[in-house]
């Protein structure tokens, strides 16, 4: 059947939308039905649904820094965790085993073991950033420092030590361990 203009054509497909599709005879003050809006309005309920979308996952795409991290130069790694609404981090593998809180500026705790010390301590998280702030203690030399952790990736944190707010230093770690669920409380072993 030949069809001799596209006002015929357009008549039969509203004839047989009519039949198929309820509603659909249904006409705006354009002339078109509703299920054929013109593109820029189908857009504009695309963008708006993604917007929506974005707007209900992008907490949950925040950087986790929680779970196991093998520190720089590859001698432990570092299990960090949620306690009481802060991060802490305790040694959860060393390459040397047996080893022991030499320096620790405290004799009573220098024979205590370093696998679970605490190293990364209260922890808090900036507003506004993926970042944060507390202390950490550095078994190496004993000492403890102003310290902030920024996840750079999924896979890599950054740690950075301070002395006297701008001395810095710092190292990034690779993740080794998933996140860990937060925990309502737990305790930790003090320095």
């Amino acid at each position: 059947m030949l069809h001799t203009s596209i006002g015929d054509d357009l008549a039969n497909w509203r004839a047989l939308n009519v039949a198929f599709c309820p509603y659909s005879h249904q006409q705006s003050k354009h002339g078109l039905s509703m299920l054929h809006r013109p593109r820029s309005l189908m857009r504009t309920i695309g963008i708006f649904a993604s917007f929506f979308l974005f707007a209900s996952v992008a907490p949950a795409l925040a950087l986790d820094p929680t779970g196991d991290w093998r520190v720089a130069d590859g001698t432990a790694n570092i299990g960090i965790a949620q306690c009481n609404g802060s991060l802490w981090g305790v040694v959860a593998w060393e390459s040397q085993p047996d080893g022991r809180d030499a320096n620790n500026p405290d004799p009573a705790k220098r024979n205590r073991p370093t696998l679970g010390m605490p190293i990364l301590l209260n922890l808090k998280k900036k507003p506004g950033a993926d970042q944060w702030a507390g202390h950490v203690y550095n078994a190496k030399n004993g000492k403890t420092y102003s310290s902030t952790i920024t996840p750079t990736d999924t896979n890599h944190l950054k740690i950075r030590g301070c002395v006297l707010g701008f001395l810095c230093g710092g190292e990034t770690w690779t993740r080794v361990g998933p996140p860990i669920p937060p925990s309502p409380a737990s305790s930790m072993a003090s320095i």
